[in-house]
């Protein structure tokens, strides 16, 4: 009896060491579907990210602590709208973002719009994988190259393993940045270093952000690859209800108070090089002693392997359900080009990069969300090769944001976007001869 009690304990702890499915080509079934909390710290520990301290403490810089605030509560109501329905659609249903972007753009079509997001993701892998060599370097003064290739190295080891480390990753990453965030801003708070910062002004003419519609771009396009690309993720919640409460987490939650950080670093006065460098308030830890100085270099490590290993996973993912191959094997390829990237500096165009994000991708979400939530109300429709409305949609929608870029920068083209891939695809679809959609196939929220 004994002995086969120990194997029945021998074969569990077998499959427990087992890596999982990551259901790359197929819904994942409701009996693989994860807890609220698990989902929940996967996207809570996304945002949490010293990057977004930077942000929000450009922003801060460039509008003064009201107005810049009030532009990281508008992004984040968005973000919240916008992430929020696609991950209802996602928790839903069960689909990682390729197979639901296929129902609306056709199942060739689908190749472009998330082979396009895929990729985008890999070159955000790159810009912070390469970010936590410079980081470590300017802070501690060690070897960027290495310290690029080790990071390189464990966020592909990490995301190798799949939605579980993602889960683990974000339960030490979030906790990691508020506990040091109130350290930093203790010892900030010394000699009345936050007696003022809501009369903070901003920085002048010097200041990067000019106007809150730009502000508004800047926290929207923080997250609005992998935003938009939230079915990855939220596919392993139990319905789309908690598909939702996990996003809520992240959108306003987590991002929030991350960007909150860099204001109130930069309002401060305890930021250095703010116009550049935002609210990073590693450089007030490493000030204080070699206790601290040792924590930042984990911390940098866990933080911003965070948001790599996220979107790592989100390329990983979309990319092995496009080209019909494994998600792990596709976290290697694709890690090693992003680490290739990193190693070549690809951080210096980082502006360009959020330019980028913030004009082309949020159209593609809004035409998601107007096409599975509001026009087809969850019914389903069989998938063709191609669907002409979407893209129509999509490049109306890009050239109106980029006319918003150029010509009204004091207004948010991320918004533009949304707005206008909204409308334009919902005006398309109503006025297109089409059939009624198929009663749902997945159990309702």
């Amino acid at each position: 009896m004994s002995t086969t009690s120990e194997k029945d304990q021998q074969v569990h702890e077998h499959h427990a060491l087992e890596l999982e499915s990551e259901f790359e080509h197929e819904p994942v079934p409701l009996s693989r579907r994860r807890s609220l909390g698990s989902v929940s710290a996967v996207w809570f520990g996304f945002p949490m990210i010293i990057t977004n301290a930077v942000f929000g403490g450009t922003t801060v810089y460039g509008l003064g602590f009201w107005r810049g605030i009030s532009a990281i509560i508008i992004g984040n109501i968005i973000l919240l709208v916008y992430v929020g329905s696609l991950s209802y659609i996602a928790g839903r249903t069960g689909k990682n973002f390729a197979l639901t972007a296929a129902e609306t753009f056709g199942r060739h079509g689908a190749t472009i719009a998330a082979g396009f997001l895929s990729t985008v993701v890999i070159g955000w892998f790159a810009f912070q994988t390469g970010l936590t060599g410079s980081t470590l370097h300017t802070s501690l003064g060690l070897n960027e190259t290495w310290m690029i290739l080790i990071a390189g190295v464990l966020y592909i080891a990490i995301t190798f393993i799949g939605i579980r480390a993602l889960t683990v990753i974000g339960l030490i990453a979030a906790p990691m940045f508020v506990v040091l965030a109130v350290v930093a801003l203790v010892l900030a708070a010394r000699n009345g270093g936050l007696s003022g910062i809501t009369s903070y002004q901003g920085g002048g003419p010097g200041a990067t952000v000019f106007s809150l519609g730009a502000a508004v771009t800047i926290t929207i396009a923080g997250f609005a690859d992998s935003g938009t690309m939230t079915a990855d993720f939220t596919r392993w919640s139990r319905s789309g209800r908690e598909a939702v409460m996990a996003a809520f987490t992240a959108f306003p939650v987590a991002n929030f108070i991350s960007l909150l950080v860099g204001g109130l670093v930069v309002a401060a006065g305890k930021a250095v090089d703010p116009a550049t460098n935002g609210g990073d308030f590693l450089p007030i830890l490493t000030s204080h002693g070699p206790v601290l100085s040792v924590i930042a270099v984990v911390f940098v490590f866990a933080n911003l392997g965070s948001v790599c290993c996220h979107c790592l996973y989100n390329g990983a993912v979309g990319w092995s359900q496009l080209t019909g191959g494994k998600m792990r094997v596709l976290t290697v390829v694709l890690g090693l080009v992003g680490l290739v990237a990193a190693l070549a500096g690809v951080w210096s165009y980082f502006s360009d990069w959020l330019n980028l994000l913030g004009i082309f991708v949020p159209p593609i979400g809004a035409i998601l969300i107007v096409d599975q939530v509001l026009r087809r109300r969850g019914g389903v429709r069989a998938v063709r090769a191609w669907r002409p409305a979407p893209f129509v949609a999509w490049a109306v929608a890009s050239i109106g944001s980029y006319a918003v870029h150029v010509f009204a920068p004091q207004l948010s083209e991320a918004v533009a976007g949304l707005v206008l891939g909204g409308v334009v695809y919902a005006v398309i679809d109503a006025l297109s001869p089409s059939t009624a959609p198929e009663p749902a196939s997945v159990p309702a929220a």
